[in-house]
Order: C-alpha cells, then sequence, then structure tokens
C-alpha cells in the first residue's frame, strides 16, 4: 500500500469513527468535538481527492460557521456551571438503524457499479505513481466558471435573500397585540 492510500485510509477511519461517536455521545459537547474531528477529516478526505475548493468551504463554512455556532448556543443558553451536564436522549433507534442499513446499501451498490478509473482525480494518480504532483487548483477553475456563467442567477439569489433577512427583522419586532413594530420595550 502507498502512503497514499495509507493516509486516505486513516482519514477514512477516523471519519467513519467519529462520526459513530458524534451519535453516540449523550454528552452534547462531547458530541460537538467528535463532531469537529469529523468535519476535519472529511476536508482531509477532500483534499486526497484534488476538490481544494471544497475542503477549505468544508473547514471555512463547517468548522468556522456551524460548529462554532452550535458551541456557543450551548454554551450561552444554559448555566456556566451545569453545561457539561447537557444530555441528549437517543429514541428511534429502530428506524435510525433502518435507514442508515438502507443508505448503506445504496452506497454500496454505487460503488460496486460505477468505474473510477474514469475520474480526472484518478488517471493523475495512475500517472504519478499516486502522488498528485499537478499544481493546478480547483479554486481559479470555479471562480471562473462563476464569474463568467453564473453571476446573474448568483445576484439575484443574494438580493433575494437580503430581502428575505430583512423581512424576518420586520416580522419579529412586531408586536403581535397591537399590529405595528415596538421600538423598545
Amino acid at each position: 500500500m502507498s502512503t497514499y492510500g495509507f493516509w486516505f485510509l486513516v482519514f477514512a477511519l477516523l471519519l467513519v469513527f467519529s462520526a459513530l461517536a458524534v451519535i453516540s455521545f449523550r454528552n452534547i459537547i462531547y458530541a460537538a468535538f467528535c463532531l469537529l474531528l469529523t468535519f476535519f477529516s472529511v476536508a482531509a478526505l477532500y483534499v486526497f481527492m484534488r476538490a481544494d475548493f471544497l475542503a477549505v468551504t468544508q473547514i471555512v463554512v463547517y468548522v468556522g460557521g456551524i460548529l462554532i455556532l452550535l458551541l456557543f448556543g450551548v454554551m450561552l443558553t444554559n448555566k456556566i456551571t451545569s453545561f457539561f451536564k447537557i444530555k441528549t436522549d437517543i429514541v428511534n433507534i429502530g428506524w435510525g438503524s433502518f435507514v442508515a442499513g438502507g443508505m448503506l446499501f445504496l452506497i454500496a451498490s454505487i460503488i460496486r457499479t460505477v468505474s473510477f478509473a474514469n475520474l480526472p482525480w484518478a488517471k493523475n494518480a495512475e500517472k504519478t505513481n499516486n502522488v498528485l504532483k499537478d499544481t493546478d487548483s480547483t479554486v481559479q477553475t470555479i471562480g471562473v466558471q462563476l464569474m463568467t456563467t453564473n453571476l446573474l442567477p448568483l445576484e439575484i439569489v443574494s438580493i433575494l435573500l437580503t430581502v428575505a433577512l430583512l423581512g424576518a427583522a420586520y416580522i419579529a419586532r412586531r408586536d403581535p397585540t397591537k399590529g405595528r413594530k415596538t421600538l423598545s420595550k
């Protein structure tokens, strides 16, 4: 086994075990830290698959945004002295196992039928003895495609989301008893 395959296997196993730890811990803080390890493992696998843009996006969005927001939300909404006592209940183990098994079967059947030899990163790995030396970045390709073909839909969606955010803020400030907004309470 090459070093490339070894490290890919290490991060894949780390991903599986940290994801299992997320759903098995009853303490939300411990589960969140295992989720951090899961997100970093996914980012590492993206690096191995030459998807550097997805790896950076994974770290910035999921680790830097969602996970930190989750941790702050849990820690700030409870008393400081008792935030390590927050527990979750495991419910619907039967249905969860059934859905997880179905998804595992679906993914395994897709992996059996798809030929991975035709993927661009696999061809490059074969040419360079499993060491990818090509320095071309996917970030430049995605940036050019985004700005040349998808600029108008991207701007329309950004304006729509801004209007939705302003509308949500306006609705949240309204006094339901009087039917008009309040300036202060």
